[in-house]
């Protein structure tokens, strides 16, 4: 006791909880005021400060392969069919492939220049069109699974990743289990280094300072800008969209709703997965049929990101553009649908769907070092991007559970009201 007494009374040791017991978003606001500050008293560079910044940015590019790995082949080994799933699973696909092309008409339009400081003296050439890119897509998909993980080529990862998950359907509980395990166990060592998030982003934001000035922000700002308005519009607009073409009524009570029930918790906890619970009752609150959110709301969690799927498509765009790569229409296409698919294996935790933007980028044949500055970068703006993605995600969860449901009440003949509290789905409105 007395030695508990003493560690209370040592002022680091409770600097040290006071610090931990602070959320992400702070620590990571803290450490970019302190990287900024930095780079204003010790101008010029630090080593010693620049290496925080490059051991975070190390850490990332090497848990990153098997992110991927282990987190499709697990889903797909543990999936399980479910009956009356079949709208909101295509409701789910339809937003992700939307929100991805949003995000690429927002780029075209307003397109985004990054400074990458590692493709300074890099020489990248564009693809000579849509034959180059399949071609090189293709060799990509079938290379070696072990030269995948260790060169870190994303395309081959996830094409392994998603063989062998179809293949150990058929395994015993047990393997599903382990698989399972490894996914929890690799997404737990991601949250370990997304804690180290402050640190690494203050030796980040002291390096770009100190080389480019206060001025970096400027490009930031206009990054977050095209970021948010992407996802404001697929909130506002096209999920809206979406929903009354299923259900056939006035979406935006229920837009609202799940915007300010489950989109607000969503934004401060920045985790689809930890949004679960309020997603879950949330649908209580509505009336919504057990046995079918009890499926779509853990799944969606994972396979409706079309939040994800706009982080990843700007981020790879903005890497594109500022590496002068010209992008035609038909690659275009290709990059919605691998930034929706990929958008699919983001993690639960803060931060997830940053480290799947290499995955974006290698379709343009953009090495891994460069697309880890554009991680870098996301990190440094996360607290904005990753707490608006998590909000999109996650309520957008609960909208489509609900317009397949209320799609199913209005097929039985029993009214309903978008966004309203409502007895048990089974029962008849006023019974």
């Amino acid at each position: 006791m007395a030695e508990n007494t003493d560690e209370k009374k040592n002022p680091l040791v409770a600097a040290v909880h006071a610090w931990c017991d602070c959320s992400l978003i702070l620590r990571i606001v803290i450490g970019l005021a302190i990287g900024v500050v930095l780079a204003f008293i010790l101008p010029g560079g630090n080593q010693a400060i620049e290496l925080l910044g490059t051991i975070f940015v190390s850490a990332l590019k090497a848990v990153a392969p098997c992110l991927v790995f282990f987190l499709v082949m697990s889903a797909l080994a543990n999936a399980k069919a479910s009956g009356g799933m079949k709208d909101i699973v295509l409701l789910y696909v339809a937003c992700t492939l939307v929100a991805a092309a949003v995000a690429v008409a927002a780029s075209f339009l307003v397109p985004s220049i990054v400074t990458l400081p590692s493709a300074e003296g890099i020489e990248n050439t564009s693809p000579q069109g849509i034959g180059e890119v399949l071609t090189a897509l293709i060799l990509k998909m079938f290379s070696n699974p072990i030269g995948s993980l260790t060169d870190a080529n994303y395309l081959g990862i996830l094409v392994w990743a998603v063989f062998l998950g179809i293949a150990l359907r058929s395994a015993s509980d047990n393997t599903k289990d382990v698989l399972k395990s490894l996914a929890d166990a690799v997404n737990k060592i991601v949250g370990w280094v997304i804690q180290l998030a402050p640190i690494g982003i203050c030796g980040l934001v002291y390096q770009s300072v100190s080389s480019n000035g206060i001025e970096i922000f400027t490009e930031y700002g206009h990054l977050i800008l095209v970021l948010v308005g992407c996802m404001l519009f697929v909130a506002l607009v096209t999920n809206p969209l979406l929903s009354f073409l299923c259900m056939g009524k006035n979406p935006y009570p229920l837009v609202l709703r799940t915007l300010k029930d489950s989109g607000v918790t969503a934004f401060f906890t920045r985790s689809s997965a930890a949004n679960i619970p309020v997603n879950m009752n949330l649908c209580q609150k509505l009336g919504l049929d057990q046995d079918a959110y009890g499926v779509s709301i853990p799944l969606g969690a994972t396979i409706n990101m079309g939040g994800a799927a706009i982080t990843i498509t700007v981020m790879s765009m903005a890497v594109a553009q500022t590496l002068g790569i010209a992008i035609d229409p038909f690659t275009a296409v290709i990059l919605c649908v691998l930034a929706a698919v990929s958008a699919c294996g983001a993690s639960g935790v803060a931060g997830g769907s940053l480290l799947l933007i290499p995955l974006a980028c290698s379709l343009f044949g953009v090495s891994n070092d460069i697309a880890m500055q554009a991680v870098a970068i996301g990190m440094i703006i996360g607290v904005i991007q990753d707490s608006c993605e998590t909000a999109l995600n996650s309520s957008s969860d609960v909208l489509f559970t609900a317009s397949a449901q209320y799609r199913a009440l209005r097929k039985q003949g029993i009214e309903f009201t978008p966004g309203k509290d409502h007895a048990p789905y089974h029962e008849p409105a006023g019974e």
